[in-house]
């Protein structure tokens, strides 16, 4: 299946409105969406202090999580969603996905609610799941087999991989001018790169090996921001801030893009598996010291990377949804594998069981084909690792050294 550029772009699809209530339901759900930024409510703040903390401790203990205040008064906010004519919708196909969009909106406010209590854990696993069998025998799989590669240096600053984030979003503004995405610098962020609702934020104390720059960028601005640029041209709203239960294909899709990028390290797959370890630890009661204990001493990660795994899987009081990604990355593998179409994966953000839907809505004139692909299936070398993928197993995706 090519990959290559120009040719991929299928012929417009005759597009039309939705209907006058489902598009007034769509557009108020998309806002909502954007009222209700729970990655960022749940994102731990001070994260310097707190390592200072648990050194200090021993790597016995850890102080309580800090968050942002809340500025979205989230009681009139599940008022207003619950007041919305659903069940009036005038498309049966429309009505069931706006629907599912609604619930997983107002389990979000609830994750929220719940921010810091007893409670949270539930909400995460009613939202996101929790680790089934089948994935975690996986992650061990990966944390036993995959063995550590000798590490680069970590010889890029912020400076490099910002001048690098500026030439890709030029890049894609060139081949379509309202392809747009807001940069913020965060010395104070818990991820080295993450997007949220369509803004890209960066750690602005980041270094990271220079082989390892497009990869992320690729797995962020050429998955997360393309898929929102190319949502934001459908008909349905949705597939712009993303219908319900789309975090596991784009994660996926993220982690298949460094892959396909050139350097998917084995690190990088082990930290997958480590995030599954660490969710199942968090929801059976276990505290950051000792997941961080397994993760470091057992395990053999980096101290940073197992505290950072650690804490990611007790924000909020145990946020599941860090499974997703290697579990998306084996889901989006098992469809490659059954042959799937590629390209149809960026027309917007969805989950993987929504493909027979969207092939009903592109059919209504509701969707159409993606504008744009992510930059890396322009360069050589992409059509043939993807090829690879249709193969290869998860616990073998990975890569020992840099593409030349």
């Amino acid at each position: 299946m090519p990959v290559s550029a120009a040719a991929r772009r299928p012929e417009p699809v005759p597009m039309r409105p939705l209907p006058p209530i489902a598009a007034r339901v769509d557009a108020a759900l998309a806002r909502m969406d954007g009222e209700v930024d729970w990655l960022l409510a749940l994102s731990p703040i001070g994260n310097d202090a707190l390592w200072q903390a648990f050194q200090d401790s021993g790597r016995t203990q850890i102080p309580p999580l800090q968050y942002i205040d809340l500025e979205t008064d989230l009681a009139a906010a599940r008022a207003r969603l619950q007041a919305l004519p659903v069940h009036e919708i005038e498309s049966p196909l429309l009505s069931g996905l706006l629907a599912e969009k609604q619930r997983e909106l107002e389990r979000q406010i609830e994750l929220v609610r719940l921010r810091g209590t007893d409670g949270f854990i539930n909400a995460s696993l009613d939202l996101f799941g929790g680790v089934e069998p089948r994935l975690l025998k996986l992650a061990n799989q990966i944390l036993e087999e995959v063995e550590l590669g000798e590490g680069l240096q970590a010889d890029a600053g912020i400076d490099e991989v910002m001048a690098a984030v500026e030439d890709e979003l030029a890049w894609y503004a060139g081949q379509s001018p309202d392809f747009h995405a807001d940069v913020v610098v965060d010395t104070d962020l818990n991820s080295l790169m993450m997007v949220s609702h369509g803004t890209f934020y960066i750690d602005g104390n980041l270094r990271i090996p220079r082989a390892r720059i497009q990869p992320l960028i690729q797995h962020e601005i050429g998955t997360h921001v393309v898929t929102r640029h190319n949502g934001h041209r459908q008909p349905l709203k949705q597939l712009e801030v993303g219908l319900a239960q789309y975090d596991p294909l784009q994660e996926g899709l993220g982690v298949l893009a460094e892959y396909l990028a050139g350097y998917l390290p084995a690190e990088r797959l082990r930290v997958l598996a480590a995030r599954v370890v660490a969710t199942d630890m968090a929801i059976r009661g276990e505290g950051v010291p000792a997941i961080f204990d397994l993760l470091h001493n057992t395990h053999g990660m980096p101290t940073d990377d197992a505290f950072d795994v650690a804490v990611r899987a007790l924000r909020g009081g145990g946020l599941t949804k860090d499974a997703v990604y290697l579990g998306g990355l084996r889901d989006l593998l098992d469809y490659l594998h059954d042959g799937g179409a590629f390209e149809p994966l960026f027309i917007g953000k969805f989950a993987l069981s929504h493909r027979v839907v969207l092939d009903q809505l592109v059919e209504a004139g509701w969707a159409c084909a993606p504008d744009l692909l992510p930059r890396y299936t322009t360069w050589p070398d992409a059509e043939a690792r993807l090829v690879r993928c249709r193969q290869l197993p998860v616990h073998q995706l990975f890569q020992k050294e840099p593409a030349a």
